[in-house]
């Protein structure tokens, strides 16, 4: 009997990675400049409405509108710097990756994004429809920027033995040991190619736990990470290769290795 290669999505997914140090002191920003704000708004409609106050009512006013900005001022300015001290990053990075999924020999597409922000994923670790992995902000841990987390924040999975990967049409899952069309039993297997930059050249190499893995930190492709994640027979090397680097290629800018 074969196994079904894609399975319907269920009610009950995996739960999304926890939120960064970075995400929550956005957050706390957020509410903490709101309060002030509210506050400031507050004590200056008295102010304006308030004809008649002596210069010790003028004072407690003008302190009601001024301690609150002053402390959302101080607390935006401190958590940035602490976040730069404390992040592995040493500050805001920008870095990318591109990547592909394959399912038994066809190109599966992530979910187009939606909304203003125009992102599939989180703030920091997301996709904007053009098949790269983005990295943007402060990178408090490596482990938050590992591809496992990319899949969860997009609305996938990947594990050693698993991928579930969500497309406009479905959400298609697989399993280690699931036929593929031909019959032939899948397994779920990742490559990196990435740059040697001295010698100017390219390489493969095959991911033993790629839900573990971390980008190269690099803003332009190549010499950033081209990752191809692929479900189908066991091979020790992909075939398959990001536009990036094809070009690089076509130009002699890049040698494979």
């Amino acid at each position: 009997m074969l196994f079904n290669q894609i399975f319907a999505h269920e009610e009950e997914t995996e739960e999304l990675p926890a939120p960064t140090l970075e995400s929550q002191l956005t957050d706390w920003s957020f509410w903490g400049i709101g309060i002030a704000s509210a506050l400031a708004i507050f004590f200056i409609v008295i102010s304006l409405l308030w004809k008649t106050a002596g210069e010790k009512a003028k004072w407690i006013l003008y302190l009601g509108i001024a301690i609150p900005v002053a402390l959302a001022t101080l607390f935006l300015a401190g958590s940035t710097v602490y976040l730069n001290l404390t992040s592995v990053s040493g500050g805001p990075v920008h870095w990318h990756a591109d990547f592909q999924v394959w399912a038994c020999g066809a190109q599966l597409d992530l979910t187009d994004p939606t909304g203003i922000a125009n992102r599939v994923g989180s703030p920091v670790f997301h996709e904007h429809g053009d098949d790269r992995i983005h990295v943007e902000g402060v990178v408090t841990n490596s482990s938050d920027v590992e591809l496992g987390n990319f899949f969860r924040f997009v609305g996938g999975e990947l594990h050693e033995t698993h991928l579930s990967f969500p497309t406009n049409e479905k959400l298609y899952e697989y399993d280690n040991g699931d036929l593929c069309p031909d019959g032939v039993p899948g397994i779920l297997q990742a490559f990196v190619w990435k740059t040697d930059v001295e010698r100017e050249e390219f390489y493969q190499e095959k991911l033993v736990d790629p839900q573990e893995y971390v980008i190269s930190p690099y803003s332009t492709i190549p010499p950033g990470d081209c990752l191809i994640i692929e479900f189908g027979g066991e091979k020790e090397k992909t075939d398959k290769l990001c536009t990036f680097y094809e070009i690089a290629k076509e130009k002699g800018e890049l040698k494979e290795r």
